[in-house]
C-alpha cells in the first residue's frame, strides 16, 4: 500500500495511490477517489522529529576518501524544515551552494524503545523517498551541521509511505533536470535500515510518524535556481521539487 496525506478543497485527507488515482477519507468518513490532477500532496506523515545519517553509503565514503565509520553518525532535522512532493525548495540568500541528498527514508509505525536489530522491521510502517538538502558552503563554515540542514523547505519526503516495499537492494537515484546525478542500490548502505532503527531506537525513543533518513549515496552535489530535483527509487515512487531564490 502506498499511503499518502493530501488536500483536497482544503481540506486534509489520508489515503492511499492506487494507479493513477488517489483513494482517501475525510476524518474516517465514506472512500472516495481522487485524480491526481485534483489533489495537493502533501508530506505522507507528521513526525515528531526527522533524525537523518551521515556517512552510510560505501560508495559515498570512497567519494570522500573518508573512513567507514564504526557506528551510526545521526543529526536532526526540524520538522519546520519538511515539505511534500511539488512543494519548492528554497535557496537561502545566504549560501552560494545548496546540495541535493537523495535517500531513502524510513517511517516509523509504532513507538520505538531500545529496538533490538532482530525485531526492527516490526516497528516500521514503511518507507519513502527523501531529500536531505544542505547548504554545503555553511557546513563547513559552521563546523557542525545544524544551520545548513534546517533552513525551511530543506526536508522534501514523499510522494507516499510504501508499506510492502523490502528495502534491501532498491535503485536509487537523483535526477537534475532529467539528468542522473546519483546512482546506487540501498544494498550499499554501511548500516542496514533495521541496525539504524535499533541503534537510534537506543539513543531516543521514536514515534509513529517519525522519519529515519538513512543516508545519502555517492554523487551529491549543487542545486540551481530553477531545477527541478527529482529523487527516484524503485518501487516506492518520484520524489520532485524545484529550487527558488529566497527574496529575503
Amino acid at each position: 500500500m502506498k499511503i499518502v496525506r493530501f488536500l483536497y478543497e482544503g481540506a486534509e485527507y489520508k489515503g492511499r495511490i492506487e494507479s493513477d488515482s488517489v483513494t482517501g477519507s475525510l476524518s474516517g468518513k465514506t472512500e472516495r477517489s481522487f485524480g491526481l490532477d485534483e489533489i495537493k500532496l502533501l508530506p505522507p506523515v507528521r513526525p515528531s522529529k526527522i533524525v537523518c545519517v551521515g556517512l552510510n553509503y560505501f560508495d559515498h565514503a570512497e567519494e570522500l576518501g573518508m573512513n567507514v565509520p564504526d557506528e551510526p553518525v545521526i543529526f536532526l532535522k526540524p520538522v519546520s524544515s519538511l515539505i511534500g512532493a511539488y512543494d519548492r525548495i528554497m535557496h537561502p540568500t545566504v549560501s552560494d551552494r545548496v546540495d541535493f541528498e537523495g535517500e531513502l527514508a524510513v517511517v516509523i509505525g509504532k513507538e520505538a524503545r531500545k529496538v533490538a536489530p532482530l525485531a526492527a522491521k516490526g516497528y516500521i510502517l514503511g518507507y519513502s523517498c527523501f531529500n536531505d538538502v544542505t547548504a554545503r558552503d555553511l557546513q563547513k563554515k559552521d563546523g557542525q551541521w545544524t544551520r545548513s540542514k534546517s533552513y525551511d523547505t530543506f526536508a522534501p519526503l514523499g510522494p507516499c509511505v510504501d508499506t510492502d516495499i523490502d528495502p534491501e537492494d532498491l535503485e536509487i537515484k537523483t535526477l537534475i533536470n532529467g539528468n542522473i546525478r546519483q546512482f546506487s542500490r540501498t544494498s550499499n548502505l554501511i548500516f542496514s535500515v533495521e541496525k539504524l532503527v535499533s541503534f537510534i531506537s537506543n539513543v531516543m525513543t521514536l514515534f509513529p510518524g517519525d522519519v529515519i533518513a538513512t543516508g545519502t549515496p555517492g554523487g551529491i552535489g549543487p542545486m540551481g535556481i530553477g531545477d527541478k530535483v527529482v529523487v527516484k527509487i524503485e518501487g516506492v515512487g518520484e520524489l520532485e521539487n524545484t529550487v527558488y531564490q529566497d527574496d529575503l
